[in-house]
């Protein structure tokens, strides 16, 4: 008996000693995988993963897949749980997931996804993509499901940006500044700065594919632009077998233009191809009231004038991708473009001086023949047994001749009989070409590193000739006013960006250097001159990820430059008209950028909102000036004055503020995207004449997307910018509201649009200068009103398996966002 009690005692406590041994024994495990695209099996990034208790699901864990779908839940105890992943436009996914008790990790593997399939009275609507997808640090907006671009171009696109304004002139801005970076398909176009290049009004809206917005850059971007990247990438299909898309598009007072694009993939070949036509007249009337005071006298002049615009265009690409053994990829395009335009108007000037008032009438006309391509090729390489490695490399070479030619003649009223017309013409011939390498080693599940160079070089030289009109008809070339000039760039730049995953922390950090040559030389002008400067611009990003309503909290810094142009350097007169031209300065130097963001993402049901605090410092800062020729006013100013623009380092700048995005579903049938920003913009004062300026001004706009039936889309689109001030004047806020309607017809094969671009005839122009020197007093007025309501009727026909976009959705796919690279 006594021994049989002993016996059950030392069981009894060998089990209670030995189950907390057993539970210390417990080792936490892992759980991995990659979330795919079901219909492309593609990765789909920044889509939220959790894990929920079997026994009473409640979340025990959670995360955000990377760039390639893939995620990683890490210290989660034994037990079974349910892995949840929801993505908007694709069914939700539950997984039972058993964690055993040592510690192993759980390799799920491949986890798909498969797209929303609702019926509707018969029809079928799939989920797709989001027209408005936000993150903390880029806006991707899928345009091919933003119908206020119909019958446009990247300009209009790039209007309907969130957080991108367009001025009268073209000039693209974002958070109040118009010194950006704005690349086609990951590369420079060429188009912001005065570049040559893909201009933006030469590629068409229906062959965007989606727009990329980066308001504070890693090093893995250019250091070149001070308000961020801008992003186009045109469209590219790769299903098999034939597919294609024809669109024709015709608006309210002679606007016409019309796309058909092509692809064949057959086995590891994809051809793709598209041509594209644009034949557009735009009228526009504009005012100019001057008021300025010179050596004691004082000069007013009042213009007025009406401008019509003929534009056409013509452009393709044609190209192919290659898919090559071992994970290699090839693709090949050239892209050529023809751009005529010819702008002719009349101008009426009421000019009093000492002498009394007169009024000198006149007639203009300017033509533009731009001719550019593009050809490029690019490589890719990944590992499949080295997960997230990837090699890439790039080659660019870009043409552009132009034959500009500007004329005016006095119609009546011209103080100097024989003044008949006065021509300028500009010949320019562009090359450029540009190479890049891009590589990322993966040092662990949660670290990463990226490395890369690249090279740039472009050669730009020219003729401006001043064509005085003679007596019997003939045209002599006024030595004095013409030029030649010759202008060369060499840009070399390395970076590296590491960066690692600590828990709920992210953190990168990135050095890019740029090395920079410039020289150039204006016949008879001032000299040549040579620029070189080498900087280093370091970058850097913190990410904290909380569980509670999907949260993500990012701050990141960069410092950045803004390279001043040829236009802006070279001393040339460009005549805008006969009383007024731009010249550069070829003094002018860089200006450098400091941007800090601190921005905060979260999910709540439904609901997204994105909230961003932001703060820019320029030094050296460029400015536009506006001055009083005295000396061409006296040869050529008939009795008016003529003023000249020019840029010039001063001072510093300041710019912060705010900006909220919200995405909300306010019906099924309705949903709800709304942006905007508000920011204080600090300027030093030109001269010492002046205080320094500071003004509050900010944008908005606001996207309503309806879906009355299944295959009808309405979108009501309103946007609004405050006003702006330079170191010299003031813009003042313009507002607009455009309306989209989209009919499916013909079982999908078809699609009918109708829009209205500025449906209340808001959008003008109007502007205020001033210059105030003990030697100058000027202040100017300036008004624009351009044919901004204009109706378009387009019809798309889709060939192949392509298809058109099935429903408008402007919510987010998900929080979060990389590190910007």
């Amino acid at each position: 008996m006594k021994t049989t009690s002993f016996l059950r005692a030392l069981g009894i406590a060998a089990l209670t000693t030995g189950l907390p041994l057993a539970a210390l024994a417990q080792t936490p495990g892992s759980v991995t995988g990659t979330l795919l695209d079901g219909a492309n099996q593609q990765g789909l990034p920044f889509a939220n993963v959790v894990l929920l208790r079997a026994q009473d699901s409640t979340l025990a864990t959670g995360t955000a897949t990377g760039e390639t779908g893939r995620f990683r839940l890490e210290k989660v105890a034994p037990g079974k749980y349910t892995l949840r992943a929801t993505v908007l436009g694709y069914q939700p996914l539950r997984r039972p997931v058993t964690v055993g008790a040592d510690g192993a990790e759980v390799t799920l593997g491949s986890v798909v996804l498969r797209p929303v399939v609702t019926e509707l009275k018969g029809v079928t609507v799939t989920g797709e993509k989001a027209a408005v997808q936000e993150s903390l640090d880029k806006k991707v907006i899928n345009v091919e499901k933003d119908l206020s671009s119909v019958g446009g171009t990247a300009v209009n696109v790039l209007q309907n940006v969130p957080s991108v304004t367009v001025g009268v002139d073209g000039t693209v801005s974002m958070r109040g500044s118009s010194n950006l970076t704005i690349l086609i398909d990951g590369k420079p176009s060429g188009a912001a700065n005065g570049g040559g290049g893909n201009r933006l009004e030469q590629i068409p809206a229906s062959s965007i594919e989606k727009v990329e917005v980066v308001t504070n850059p890693s090093a893995r971007y250019d250091a070149a632009g001070a308000g961020g990247v801008i992003n186009i990438i045109l469209k590219k299909q790769k299903k098999d077998g034939w597919n294609g898309q024809a669109t024709l598009t015709v608006g309210t007072q002679d606007k016409y233009n019309g796309s058909l694009s092509l692809n064949r993939r057959a086995g590891k070949v994809n051809y793709f191809g598209s041509a594209d036509g644009r034949d557009m007249l735009f009228r526009s009337r504009q005012s100019t009231d001057q008021d300025a005071t010179l050596q004691g006298e004082r000069v007013t002049t009042y213009q007025t004038g009406r401008n019509l615009r003929h534009n056409r265009n013509y452009g393709g690409r044609l190209g192919f991708d290659l898919t090559l053994p071992a994970n290699q990829s090839l693709t090949v395009a050239v892209q050529p473009n023809f751009n005529r335009g010819l702008n002719s108007g009349t101008q009426a000037a009421t000019i009093t001086n000492a002498a009394g008032t007169r009024q000198i009438n006149s007639a203009f006309t300017s033509r533009e023949n731009f001719d550019n391509a593009d050809v490029t090729a690019d490589y890719r390489r990944t590992w499949d047994e080295h997960k997230g490695r990837t090699l890439s490399a790039s080659a660019t070479y870009t043409y552009l001749d132009a034959d500009v030619l500007v004329s005016q003649r006095n119609t009546e009223g011209s103080a100097t009989a024989d003044l008949l017309e006065w021509r300028q013409q500009f010949l320019v011939s562009l090359h450029g070409v540009a190479g890049q390498v891009d590589y990322t080693h993966p040092l662990g599940e949660k670290v990463r590193l990226d490395a890369g160079l690249k090279g740039q070089y472009q050669t730009n030289s020219g003729t401006g000739d001043f064509l005085q009109q003679r007596p019997d008809g003939g045209f002599d070339r006024m030595a004095d006013r013409s030029y030649a000039y010759d202008f060369s760039e060499y840009t070399q730049a390395g970076y590296a960006t590491y960066q690692r995953e600590m828990g709920p922390w992210s953190v990168q950090g990135g050095l890019r250097a740029e090395y920079t040559n410039t020289s150039g030389a204006v016949e008879n002008g001032p000299g040549p001159f040579r620029l070189q400067y080498l900087n280093l611009f370091p970058s850097g990003s913190l990410v904290r990820n909380i569980k509670k309503y999907d949260q993500r909290l990012q701050l990141s810094y960069s410092r950045r430059l803004n390279r001043p142009n040829f236009m802006q350097l070279l001393p040339l007169k460009l005549w805008q008209d006969q009383r007024s031209y731009r010249i550069g300065d070829q003094k002018l130097r860089p200006e450098y950028i400091n941007a800090l963001e601190l921005g905060h993402q979260m999910t709540l049901g439904q609901t997204n909102v994105t909230s961003t605090l932001f703060w820019r410092q320029t030094t050296n800062a460029i400015q536009r000036l506006t001055f009083i020729d005295e000396e061409a006013s006296q040869k050529y100013g008939d009795g008016a004055l003529i003023t000249a623009q020019s840029a010039q380092n001063f001072g510093e700048a300041y710019s912060y503020g705010a900006e909220l995005s919200l995405n909300q579903p306010l019906a099924k049938w309705w949903r709800l995207t709304a942006n905007g920003s508000l920011f204080q913009t600090n300027v030093t004062a030109a001269t010492g004449n002046e205080s320094s300026r500071r003004t509050v001004s900010g944008t908005a706009r606001v996207m309503n997307s309806f879906t009355p039936t299944p295959k009808l889309d309405i979108q009501l689109t309103g946007t609004y910018r405050a006003a702006t001030i330079t170191s010299q004047g003031r813009y003042a806020p313009q507002g607009s509201v455009d309306v989209a309607l989209r009919q499916r017809l013909f079982n999908d094969r078809a699609a009918l649009t109708l829009r209205v671009s500025d449906i209340f005839n808001t959008l003008r122009g109007r502007t205020e200068s001033f210059v105030q020197t003990p030697e100058q007093q000027y202040a100017a007025t300036s008004f624009n009103k351009w044919e901004s309501r204009v109706g378009y009727l387009g019809l798309s026909w889709y060939l192949g398996k392509n298809k058109p976009p099935k429903k408008i959705e402007n919510a987010p796919q998900g929080g979060g966002g990389g590190f910007g690279g």
